[in-house]
């Protein structure tokens, strides 16, 4: 099984770090998950008019936080784009300005 490497939109890792500490560990082990099983996350497309096609998410912290992220194959890369609760969907607006 190949591993995946892991990298961050700069101001993903901003998010993560603005996290409290006990949220943030929860985040990371998440995003350790996806160096081995890369599509875990749900498929986004269309999320409240931002297209997100070919992105994903995936829950921390009991669903109360979202990771989105893309998957670049021909790089063996997961790309996080942006961390964000869940509350509303200002993630997916974030995520949407960023790719």
């Amino acid at each position: 099984m190949k591993k995946y490497s892991i990298v961050f939109h700069p101001l993903a890792a901003a998010e993560l770090k603005a996290l409290d500490g006990s949220v943030q560990k929860l985040v990371i082990k998440q995003v350790k998950k996806l160096e081995s099983y890369p599509y875990l996350g749900e498929l986004l497309g269309n999320k409240h008019g931002y297209d997100l096609a070919g992105y994903r998410k995936l829950y921390a912290n009991n669903k109360k936080i979202r990771i989105v992220y893309t998957i670049h194959e021909g790089q063996i890369q997961v790309q996080i784009i942006a961390i964000g609760r869940r509350e509303g969907f200002e993630v997916y607006e974030d995520a949407s300005k960023r790719i």
